[in-house]
């Protein structure tokens, strides 16, 4: 399988279990890997045979931008569950980071999902 990705995407929302993350926005990293067979974009040369990181991008500013959630486990799996509704990706693999909750450290989830 071949593999299309979107990294380091900085994004803002509300997303967390403290009421202070619900109220203001922060930032999130999300980097999205989705897996499907290239060999038809490969040989055409045509951004509609293809899967687009551009999508992704799109999906992640709405989920991201959207309802809150108490989870960036759900947050990624709401992310995960979107870009699988293109049909030619098989796999899909979205990691959530939130840079500002440690000075030392950057925490974060990464949720896989298949079809």
């Amino acid at each position: 399988m071949d593999t299309v990705f979107i990294e380091k995407l900085v994004l803002r929302g509300k997303h967390g279990v403290g009421e202070h993350e619900r109220a203001t926005e922060q930032e999130f990293l999300v980097d999205i890997a989705a897996e499907f067979d290239a060999g038809k974009a490969a040989s055409s040369d045509r951004l509609e045979d293809t899967v687009d990181y551009g999508r992704f991008r799109a999906i992640a500013a709405s989920v991201v931008g959207g309802k809150s959630f108490f989870l960036i486990e759900r947050l990624a799996g709401r992310i995960a569950e979107e870009v699988l509704t293109d049909e030619r990706i098989t796999k899909v693999s979205v990691t959530v980071r939130k840079p500002a909750v440690y000075e030392d450290a950057v925490p974060g989830v990464t949720v896989v999902r298949k079809r």
